[in-house]
């Protein structure tokens, strides 16, 4: 028997240098930011995304009044990030660093936030132990992860055992072992939240494999008649009501907080907020990548 497969490096610079436009890649339709601007005022809040995908969510932040860090372990990555940033004409510090170290001093934000990040780490406790770490005292993270009851787990554990799944390995939560792993790492759970998968799994596999055949032209997010996307709506309004819908839902998400009152972001003054974040040896730079 070989090693356990491991998500590395080298699967996420091959994913996100693969050629797509920033355009054809599926957001999260701003659930992170939504849940963000509800657990804080991120006016002049320092805020870190770890793991960069497209930036899309820290580049919102920004626009919002935030000081926005994103830092990847892949330069193929923040350079989507850097699109982002350049498209919206926003400033985001980039820094190219390793999750389970992050070159930061302690309590150096008011938000640490991450999505399609902790599944794929066989110690995710590391990676919460560094967030909890960056927190200022009364801070904010955000916890995005894949729910455990869907059909998108039976498709990927599938490929993972084949040895086809584009970032090698990942994992799973329900919402009770999110919760648990989160209060173990010494957060607050505040809220727990999930999102279903829209479109579904078989239009966005239809999409992908006609693209590949050379048929273009599905829309990313196709549109019923207006009574039957206000009828959607209206029924997934209803259910985030409900903690056993959360069992249902393709994505879930904790909303925690560090112990502890007051803050750092107002220690530093504002033309100081974006070095303050550093510490020696891990200082981010502007608009580039460090």
């Amino acid at each position: 028997m070989g090693p356990p497969r491991e998500s590395t490096p080298e699967h996420w610079q091959r994913f996100w240098s693969d050629g797509r436009p920033l355009e054809d890649v599926y957001s999260n339709q701003e659930r992170l930011l939504a849940e963000a601007l509800r657990a804080r005022d991120v006016r002049g809040c320092r805020a870190l995304e770890v793991g960069a995908g497209t930036g899309r969510d820290t580049v919102a932040l920004v626009e919002r009044g935030a000081v926005g860090f994103v830092v990847d372990y892949t330069f193929a990555a923040l350079e989507l990030a850097r699109e982002a940033s350049r498209r919206s004409g926003v400033p985001v510090h980039m820094v190219c660093a390793d999750a389970r170290a992050l070159p930061f001093r302690d309590g150096a934000f008011g938000l640490v936030f991450h999505q399609g990040l902790l599944e794929h780490f066989r110690d995710p406790a590391l990676i919460l132990s560094e967030n909890r770490r960056v927190l200022e005292s009364g801070g904010v993270a955000l916890i995005d992860v894949p729910q455990r009851y869907h059909a998108w787990t039976v498709l990927k554990q599938i490929l993972i055992a084949l040895d086809r799944w584009f970032a090698g390995w990942e994992t799973q939560f329900s919402p009770a072992e999110l919760e648990r792993l989160v209060r173990r790492g010494q957060l607050e759970v505040s809220r727990t939240y999930g999102e279903w998968m829209v479109p579904g799994l078989p239009y966005r596999a239809a999409r992908v494999l006609l693209a590949k055949a050379g048929v273009r032209g599905l829309p990313m997010y196709p549109h019923g008649p207006a009574w039957w996307d206000r009828g959607w709506e209206a029924w997934r309004a209803w259910l985030k009501e409900r903690r056993w819908a959360l069992y249902t839902c393709f994505v879930i998400g904790v909303v925690a907080r560090k112990p502890g009152a007051g803050g750092s972001d107002s220690a530093a003054p504002p033309g100081n907020r974006g070095a303050a974040a550093a510490r020696p040896g891990g200082a981010p730079l502007p608009g580039g990548v460090a």
